[in-house]
C-alpha cells in the first residue's frame, strides 16, 4: 500500500466490481460503511484484513487507510458518513451483522438521488438507528508484525490446509510452540487456533465467491470434512455455506 490517495469525501454510491478487481489504498476524512449486496468485499489495512459476505458490512472509521478487494462479482454499496457523526462510536475497522431491513436500507440509500429531502432524511435516521443496533464479528485477520509470526502466518497463507501443529511450524520457523503462543496472543490478541480458523474463514468465503462446490473448499481450506466445515461456517456467518445470507 505504498501509493495512498487522499479523497476527503467518503463518497454513498453503489456500483459494481468485476471479480479480482478492487479499489487501490487511499483514504477519507469521512466513516465509510461497505457492503456487499453480491458477491464478497474485502478490505486491507496495515493492522490486517476483514472480509464481509452478504450478511455482514464493514464500518471504515475516517483516516484509516483502505483498499477494497473483489471477490466474485461484487455488487458495492458504499455509504459516507461525516467523521464527527459515529453512531457506532468505533475506531477501527469492524464487521457488522446486516439483517434484512438494514441490507435494504443501505441499497436504497446508496440507490437514491442525493439530495436534501425529507424522504431521503428519514431514510438516512432509520439506517443510523439500525446501525446503532447492528451486532459486531470478531471477523478481523490481524497481520503480524513480529518477524517469527510472519514467517508462520506467511506459511498458512500459501496453504490454510496445512495441517501442522504449532510445535511442527514452530520447528519450520525455529521457535518454540510456548514462545509462539505466546506471540499470537501478545501480537494478534488472539490464539493460534482463533487465528487460523479466521483465515481459513476467510479464504473459504473468497473461493465461494468464485464458484468453487463447497467439499471442494473445505478440503482446500482444510477441514476434515465438508460437514465439519459446514458447522463452523453456519456457526460464525449464520447460514450454510451453499446457501444465501439471511434476507
Amino acid at each position: 500500500m505504498s501509493k495512498i490517495r487522499h479523497d476527503p469525501v467518503a463518497p454513498t454510491r453503489a456500483q459494481l466490481l468485476p471479480s479480482g478487481t478492487g479499489i487501490d489504498a487511499h483514504r477519507h476524512d469521512d466513516h465509510q460503511i461497505a457492503y456487499a449486496a453480491r458477491g464478497v468485499v474485502a478490505i486491507t489495512t496495515d493492522a490486517g484484513s476483514w472480509v464481509a459476505p452478504g450478511n455482514r458490512a464493514l464500518w471504515i472509521p475516517a483516516g484509516t487507510i483502505h483498499a477494497h478487494q473483489a471477490h466474485g462479482d461484487l455488487e458495492l454499496h458504499l455509504v459516507g458518513l461525516p467523521a464527527t457523526e459515529n453512531p457506532l462510536a468505533l475506531d477501527r475497522p469492524t464487521v457488522l451483522a446486516v439483517g434484512p431491513l438494514l441490507r435494504e436500507l443501505i441499497i436504497a440509500y446508496t440507490r437514491a438521488p442525493e439530495d436534501d429531502s425529507p424522504e431521503r432524511s428519514r431514510l438516512r435516521a432509520v439506517l443510523l438507528d439500525q446501525l446503532r443496533a447492528s451486532p459486531r464479528q470478531p471477523l478481523h485477520l490481524p497481520t503480524p508484525t513480529t518477524p517469527l509470526l510472519h514467517a508462520l502466518c506467511g506459511l498458512l497463507h500459501e496453504d490454510p490446509a496445512d495441517r501442522r501443529t504449532l510445535a511442527e511450524l514452530g520447528r519450520a520457523v525455529g521457535a518454540s510452540d510456548r514462545t509462539l503462543s505466546r506471540l499470537f496472543r501478545a501480537d494478534l490478541g488472539m490464539t493460534f487456533p482463533q487465528w487460523r480458523t479466521q483465515l481459513r474463514l476467510h479464504h473459504a468465503l473468497v473461493l465461494l465467491a468464485e464458484g468453487v462446490p463447497v467439499t471442494a473448499v473445505a478440503h482446500r481450506c482444510g477441514w476434515a470434512s465438508a460437514s465439519a466445515f459446514i458447522d463452523v461456517f453456519r456457526r460464525t456467518f449464520g447460514h450454510t455455506p451453499g446457501g444465501p445470507p439471511a434476507r
